[in-house]
């Protein structure tokens, strides 16, 4: 389908349609090309991915995004009325409207923040936290407006610090962020560290090593979460180059987090760990591993020692995941940053009432040349089935 046709579609062509919706599964998968391919091309698909419909890995709609932005990951605010979309190449924020149709992308300059990673949104959804991999900034802005408001960067000298920030997790109950020291864009450095930040004024307050190793062991820990649920709240942390899991515990009483490995992969010759994900009831941890691509699946009840389950095969660069809101489908984008070995382009359809089994594979961008970045479940603020209706072709 052409752009032309796409941009003809009306807000009052969308919603007339909403009586006969049926269930659907849409994806928002933003891509890239594949270094192979001798035209550069960005976009964000809207793919159906339910195995059961008839439509299954068919894409419905495509917003095209700059061929230079190279467009990384893809974030909602609270109540998921926005998406945003960080970007490596340039020090820009888009930001998607999803409340209104056709989407629209609007770009927000943060100059001060070079190779944008991870964002995430404070629990009132007024402020937002943007990760600079590349600038070792993390940026504070209005999530209203989606203007910039602070900078957060560590003074020269201090033994605090914030160096290439990757990874970023939120808990405004105890007010606090974390954030991870993963490389130097360029990969010529590695860090180890997990910093610690005050959400409510941005001051940076400590730093702690997140490594079995002596220092330095640049274990480039990538990302960290809070297990739902947890109380006291607990944190896991990937470290992607050490290939192993982490705990963060939060203690009350000294208002500081104690650190611990959980899991080291290297026993089950998988490398790279990168991308967590928990189950609504926060019971189950899946934990993806680039190479050479699986899903770990852990008993989460006690988020302080989970205990692995099982390891499912996915594809090369097995990176980010998501679940059907039933919890029956567990799905797997495999693609990194097209990194050779690890950008096999497709998404793994598991499915987990049969065990953990691999039911299917969606290769519609591989086919075109192409590697998703991302995979998230698109909100249905709107009913699917006049989105289908209206945009196939």
């Amino acid at each position: 389908m052409t752009h032309v046709r796409l941009l003809t579609f009306t807000c009052a062509l969308f919603l007339s349609c909403t009586s006969l919706a049926s269930a659907e599964l849409l994806a928002l998968l933003n891509y890239e090309s594949k270094p192979n391919q001798p035209v550069r091309r960005e976009g964000i698909a809207i793919m159906e991915i339910d195995p059961e419909s008839p439509d299954f890995g068919k894409i419905l709609m495509e917003v095209p995004l700059p061929p230079d932005l190279v467009a990384h990951h893809i974030f909602f605010n609270r109540d998921r009325t926005k998406a945003y979309i960080t970007a490596l190449n340039k020090s820009l924020l888009h930001v998607m409207d999803l409340t209104r149709f056709p989407y629209r992308l609007r770009a927000v300059d943060v100059p001060e923040c070079q190779v944008l990673e991870d964002l995430v949104v404070s629990e009132d959804n007024r402020t937002w936290f943007l990760t600079c991999m590349g600038s070792s900034t993390v940026i504070m802005g209005n999530a209203v407006t989606d203007k910039p408001t602070k900078v957060v960067r560590t003074s020269e000298g201090s033994p605090v610090t914030v160096r290439y920030p990757h990874g970023i997790a939120i808990h405004n109950g105890i007010d606090r962020l974390l954030i991870t020291s993963t490389v130097k864009p360029d990969m010529s450095e590695a860090g180890d560290s997990v910093t610690v930040i005050e959400a409510s004024t941005g001051a940076v307050l400590s730093t702690h090593r997140v490594s079995s190793k002596p220092a330095p062991s640049k274990s480039a820990p990538v990302e960290v979460m809070f297990s739902p649920h947890a109380v006291p709240p607990v944190v896991h942390i990937t470290n992607m180059m050490e290939g192993t899991l982490w705990a963060g515990v939060w203690d009350p009483t000294t208002a500081s987090f104690s650190f611990h490995e959980i899991d080291d992969f290297g026993p089950r010759q998988q490398g790279m760990p990168l991308e967590m994900l928990y189950n609504a009831k926060g019971d189950r941890l899946f934990v993806t591993t680039a190479k050479p691509g699986f899903v770990n699946v852990y008993d989460n009840r006690d988020p302080r020692h989970p205990t692995f389950l099982q390891a499912i095969p996915a594809a090369a660069g097995a990176h980010h995941s998501l679940l059907s809101p039933d919890e029956r489908y567990l799905f797997v984008q495999n693609s990194l940053l097209n990194l050779e070995g690890m950008s096999d382009g497709s998404v793994t359809v598991i499915d987990l009432r049969k065990g953990g089994k691999v039911v299917g594979s969606i290769d519609t961008l591989k086919s075109q040349g192409f590697n998703p970045n991302c995979i998230m479940l698109l909100p249905n603020h709107f009913r699917g089935e006049s989105l289908r209706a209206e945009l196939q072709p």
